[in-house]
């Protein structure tokens, strides 16, 4: 037995869309009991209505002055991302999780911030490129990833799994209905075939397939 990657195009998803529905349609007659269906993470979160516009988000002075010390390329790093941070976290966790970060740099260790302030902060993507019309938006992590996975697998048969995926070969799987069905989500999905831009394939399904 082995598995093949099939990645499912849709219609442009919106926050006017639900996920578990989308799932159902766009796999029927694709994945079967003992296949797996991956969602990717952005797609959750913008059903979930947690695409929101830069110039929607009033920063203060505590996101002003914290954003400065993310690195450049993190998500972080602006005062828009790191205001939602704040909003999604409370100030408190977000402090603690600075100091943790300063503790990691002195002793040369990282990820003390989001070990404290919280993983899901490290799912927000600040301007995420996704696909139109939420190239311009910062994405929060979804909502109850374990929730919507479980009620993809009810709706549909199909083990079913939450995954962020990047261009670097980094498989995080946020929710997964089984830990069989994670580990193998974390190693087919590792060349990355969820498409933000015109391929339009922000579902996978996984399938066995003989050898």
């Amino acid at each position: 037995m082995g598995w093949t990657v099939i990645p499912i195009r849709t219609h442009v998803i919106t926050e006017q869309d639900d996920i578990v529905s989308l799932a159902c349609r766009y796999t029927q007659g694709i994945a079967g009991p003992n296949d797996i269906i991956a969602v990717a993470e952005s797609v959750v979160a913008i059903t979930q209505k947690r695409a929101i516009l830069p110039d929607a988000v009033r920063p203060g002075l505590a996101a002003r002055f914290l954003c400065r010390f993310p690195a450049k390329h993190g998500s972080l790093a602006t005062p828009g991302a790191m205001q939602l941070a704040i909003q999604e976290a409370g100030l408190p966790r977000i402090l603690l999780g600075c100091a943790a970060a300063f503790f990691g740099r002195l002793i040369g260790k990282k990820g003390y911030f989001y070990l404290v302030a919280g993983r899901e902060l490290a799912l927000i993507d600040d301007i995420a490129g996704t696909m139109w019309p939420y190239e311009k938006h910062i994405i929060l992590g979804p909502k109850e990833p374990e929730k919507i996975v479980r009620s993809i697998r009810e709706a549909t048969g199909s083990e079913a799994v939450i995954a962020d995926v990047n261009d670097l070969k980094c498989v995080d799987i946020l929710a997964a209905t089984s830990p069989e069905s994670s580990r193998i989500a974390k190693e087919t999905l590792i060349d990355n075939p969820f498409g933000n831009d015109d391929q339009q394939t922000p579902l996978v399904v996984i399938k066995k397939v003989e050898n």
